[in-house]
């Protein structure tokens, strides 16, 4: 009786761990594939860089006043259109019209004696010929009366730098343009060169960059650019580096540079927007493949990866790694080919063989990554 059982317990256990089984099977059979984002790799130094900047004008001066004094009126504001000669602030020309009234009564001082002593050289000139005063004498007055004609000649020049810098007292536009911002207020006693405003000239506009000290050698003056304005999405403008500085940043550790618009292109930026600036990468691959930094991966031992999507299954390739950009990274390796789609973003949540399904960056599903491989 007891061997029955155990038989019939025998039999059911064997039942259900073949049940069981079968539903593993079902189950493995019937796994749903994981989204994943693929994209193509491109050739290595096919892609651009991208930059962000500031539109600025080609052309931006401090504007200063010449002489130091008191601020007495401000004329434009920041923003404010200006024409060549335009004045745009004044000082208090107290000052400046009592130096100018002092230089030139001494300058009527100095002519005055100028022209006492050439009266008396010239009474010592008859004196001589009549032999009434000495050789010495008339040679003594020549010398007074020439220094009196040098003292009225400084004086005269004093008297002139002290009217011009009367009208030192007005700060005229130097050419048209537009006040790119305002640093002083009416009120404010100022200083000789102490920027009172800063003009950005008519004519060319271009975008101030930072390119980093680590690719400064991929770039160089004359290279062509694209300038993406960020209230124009997808509209890109031509340009080229027009100057690189020489030295780094001391702070930020990078280059500034200037990329100026072409000419048709100058009517369409305002001073001040933000703009993107596409630069092509400099360093040519030799073959090679990038991808994005996202769709590299590493493993226990710091070696590096990519997950490569083959007959709609995850596949770990193994690559060698160059040198990381700002978005992408040079690889190389021999299971790695151009038309490999890879995944792009979520690799670390793979496994090996896993079921996937490709999608692009939309969310479309991309069936050329999902197809089985053609056969030769």
């Amino acid at each position: 009786m007891k061997k029955g059982f155990r038989r019939a317990g025998l039999t059911v256990l064997v039942f259900a761990a073949t049940l069981a089984a079968g539903c593993g099977r079902n189950e493995q059979a019937t796994e749903a594939p994981r989204p994943v984002w693929v994209v193509q790799p491109q050739a290595a130094g096919s892609g651009a860089l991208a930059f962000a900047g500031e539109v600025h004008a080609r052309e931006e001066s401090p504007l200063s006043f010449r002489i130091g004094g008191k601020l007495v009126r401000r004329l434009v504001d920041a923003g404010a259109r200006v024409e060549q000669g335009q004045v745009l602030a004044e000082l208090d020309p107290a000052d400046q019209d009592l130096q100018a009234r002092a230089a030139q009564a001494q300058l009527a001082a100095a002519e005055a004696e100028a022209t006492r002593a050439k009266a008396d050289l010239d009474r010592y000139a008859k004196l001589v010929e009549q032999q009434l005063v000495s050789r010495s004498a008339y040679e003594a007055q020549k010398t007074a009366y020439e220094a009196a004609a040098s003292q009225a000649r400084v004086a005269r020049a004093q008297y002139e730098v002290s009217r011009n810098q009367a009208g030192y007292a007005e700060l005229r536009a130097p050419r048209a343009g537009v006040i790119a911002s305002r640093q002083a207020e009416a009120g404010q006693v100022v200083g000789a060169g102490q920027t009172i405003f800063v003009l950005a000239a008519d004519g060319g506009r271009e975008v101030a960059i930072d390119l980093p000290e680590d690719r400064i050698r991929e770039f160089k003056v004359g290279d062509a650019a694209r300038v993406e304005l960020w209230n124009t999405p997808g509209r890109q403008l031509p340009g080229r580096i027009r100057e690189i500085a020489a030295a780094a940043d001391p702070q930020t550790r990078s280059f500034a540079a200037r990329v100026a618009l072409d000419d048709f292109a100058q009517g369409e930026v305002e001073l001040g927007q933000s703009a993107r600036v596409y630069l092509a990468q400099g360093a040519a691959a030799d073959g090679g493949l990038q991808v994005p930094l996202s769709a590299l991966q590493r493993g226990d031992k710091g070696e590096a990866a990519v997950w490569v999507v083959r007959e709609g299954r995850a596949v770990r390739v193994p690559v060698d790694a160059g040198r990381f950009g700002s978005e992408t990274v040079p690889v190389s390796g021999k299971g790695l080919q151009a038309g490999d789609w890879i995944v792009a973003a979520g690799g670390h949540l793979l496994r090996e063989g896993e079921p996937v399904a490709p999608v692009d960056r939309d969310n479309r599903p991309v069936a050329a990554a999902a197809a089985p491989a053609k056969a030769d």
